[in-house]
């Protein structure tokens, strides 16, 4: 060893832990292989286990031939090579570590999403069972024969009342829907803030004063009336906080909604608008909640007052929509107050007056019409057939698209006045049976009144009849009077 015996242990013991190293090496990389699936980072350890070889190889060879100087240019080398392999399964490790937490992030989320899917499945079985149990119940016991006339009327009522309200809570499902697929659109047109303020206090008058509330509805701070707004979405939203405030506030309180007008320059206005509630109020908790989907505090359960728990939810939509905001402070057992904050476009004609309605409009006159009511389901045959005879119609049925336009060819032009068209039918459905008769050769026939009677309730459904050639729009379920207003104004 020529006195360099130290060199030659150090070589001795090098190679030792070098192939100690190369065999820790393989079996890390069969861990990895077998329990853990990584592929693209076995390739970086693939190239320290040929490096180890080597350095193997090399000690054995120094111990051998006597020159230790090649260990030290190979491992400056092979060491760099090394460092460099590490670095690069360092930076693998850290995405994968990443990739975990990412994983572990949306497994925390979807979490989240089931339970929130279990809560709201919870609430809509609730709510919708509610007024079911109502409408079964009270069917149920107007069928026996005891009952008198008088508490079969009072059943009935409480049937419809109870089926408004599953509707309103299906309307609710729907618009909330809407909201969350980025499908509500703002229909701006001129409108006064005045009217829209007496509307409200004639639309909640009777209910308040049944209920024994004081009632106060005021826009007498308002100087520029007529604004640039969607006026259905906007009493949406009223509706929706004034109607809550009368389900919370018990007899003998208070309910103020205040119209004021904050600032005006360069054609716009801010107005605030406030409704006010000595009602039961909310926790400090709730109240940071309540603008949240299907959100209820828990007193108002034990109360028994019903909710879809998203009317407040819509009403921010809605105010966001119009770039406001809607803010909310309330006391629990005290009341509580909501206010909006809106920047309208003001209407270049403030001393427009607003059409007021023709009082004492007579009953359209309806007898001696004929109908085609187009129905695929029979007990919605039954039920408009009864309605419209009762309006003076003379009704006669198709039971699908392909139905009426055979009616429409066989019989003679003017034979039906309008047409009643489902949407949603077998064989043939509504659009395109309206787009086969407006492309009859009999002008006469062709250019008859369709109206399309359907589920499909939204605006772009509405728009849809209309590009298929249909003359106008009735929701079901069928409201006796819109129908009338609608048929009184297409058959005039």
């Amino acid at each position: 060893m020529n006195g360099n015996w130290w060199t030659y242990l150090l070589i001795y013991v090098g190679s030792a832990v070098m192939l100690l190293n190369i065999i820790l090496y393989i079996r890390f990389e069969r861990r990895i292989k077998k329990n853990w699936g990584w592929k693209k980072e076995l390739f970086y350890l693939y190239i320290p286990i040929i490096l180890l070889v080597l350095f193997l190889i090399g000690y054995i060879l120094v111990a051998a031939l006597g020159k230790p100087h090649l260990v030290t240019g190979g491992i400056l080398f092979g060491g760099s090579i090394f460092v460099l392999v590490i670095l690069l399964f360092m930076k693998r490790l850290a995405i994968r570590i990443k990739e975990s937490e990412e994983l572990k992030n949306a497994l925390h989320t979807a979490e989240q999403a089931n339970a929130a899917k279990s809560a709201f499945l919870s609430n809509m079985s609730h709510d919708i069972r509610t007024p079911l149990n109502a409408i079964i119940g009270y069917s149920d016991i107007a069928q026996k024969e005891e009952t008198t006339p008088s508490e079969r009327l009072d059943y009935l009522s409480k049937i419809e009342y109870s089926g408004q309200q599953l509707l309103e809570l299906i309307n609710d499902i729907l618009e909330m829907s809407r909201i969350e697929n980025g499908k509500m659109t703002m229909n701006e047109s001129s409108c006064s803030l005045g009217q829209i303020a007496a509307d409200l206090k004639n639309l909640f008058e009777d209910q308040m004063k049944a209920k024994g509330i004081r009632y106060t509805v005021s826009a007498e701070q308002i100087t520029d009336d007529r604004v640039i707004c969607d006026k259905l979405k906007l009493n949406r939203a009223l509706y929706n906080l004034v109607s809550n405030a009368l389900k919370f506030t018990p007899e003998g309180g208070d309910v103020s909604v205040l119209f004021r007008q904050e600032s005006s320059e360069e054609g716009r206005a801010t107005y605030q608008i406030s409704v006010k509630d000595t009602g039961i109020g909310m926790s400090e908790e709730f109240a940071a909640r309540v603008f949240e989907a299907f959100e209820r505090e828990r007193t108002s359960t034990v109360s028994g007052i019903q909710g879809t728990g998203l009317g407040m939810a819509i009403t921010k939509s809605i105010v966001e929509a119009m770039n406001g905001e809607i803010n909310v402070a309330s006391v629990l057992g005290e009341g509580t107050e909501f206010i909006i904050r809106v920047n309208f476009a003001l209407c270049s004609c403030q001393n427009e007056q607003a059409e007021p309605e023709s009082p004492g409009l007579s009953e359209p006159d309806f007898y001696g019409k004929r109908i085609l009511l187009v129905e695929d389901m029979e007990i919605n045959r039954e039920i408009a057939v009864i309605q419209l005879t009762c309006m003076g119609f003379s009704v006669e049925c198709a039971v699908n698209g392909q139905d009426a336009v055979d009616h429409i060819k066989r019989e003679e032009a003017g034979y039906y006045d309008a047409v009643l068209m489902d949407i949603q039918m077998p064989v043939m459905d509504g659009y395109e049976a309206s787009r086969m008769i407006r492309k009859l050769s009999d002008a006469a026939k062709a250019n008859i009144l369709i109206i399309a009677v359907t589920a499909n309730a939204f605006a772009e459904d509405k728009k849809r009849a209309e590009e298929a050639g249909m003359n106008g729009h009735i929701a079901k379920p069928l409201d006796l009077n819109e129908m009338k207003k609608t048929l009184g104004d297409l058959l005039k």
